[in-house]
């Protein structure tokens, strides 16, 4: 059974950075490809940003691209989201989750094409 669990969460005031990390409990991260979503209170969950299990293709949402950073580190089965210049729309609830081998052309933005997820940290940005 795959578990993902997120950490490095927080409270930031905005400008600010943080990393949330997500640990696999088994070897996936040279066969999966995982991402990050958020969810916001009252909205729905959104698509943040994806990685392929080979490391050589990143996805990013519009409204985080040039400020985020998905990573993993294979040796340790931990993915990263690197957060920086962080605003208050990006409070939410950041999920983790890990697609069993698909092709790249895969729809990544969409929870379907994920098989599992983490619990979720939550970011807080005040202004």
């Amino acid at each position: 059974q795959v578990q993902l669990v997120e950490s490095g969460g927080g409270s930031v005031q905005a400008g600010g950075s943080l990393r949330l990390s997500c640990v696999a409990s088994t070897r996936l991260f040279t066969r999966y490809t995982v991402g990050w979503f958020r969810q916001a209170p009252g909205k729905e969950r959104e698509f943040v940003s994806v990685i392929r299990w080979s490391a050589d293709n990143t996805i990013y949402a519009d409204s985080v691209k040039g400020r985020f950073t998905i990573s993993k580190d294979n040796h340790r089965n931990t993915m990263y989201l690197q957060m920086n210049s962080l605003k208050p729309e990006d409070t939410a609830v950041y999920y983790c989750a890990a697609a069993e081998p698909k092709p790249w052309t895969t729809a990544w933005a969409q929870e379907r094409s994920y098989n599992y997820w983490g619990q979720g940290t939550q970011v807080t940005v005040s202004s």
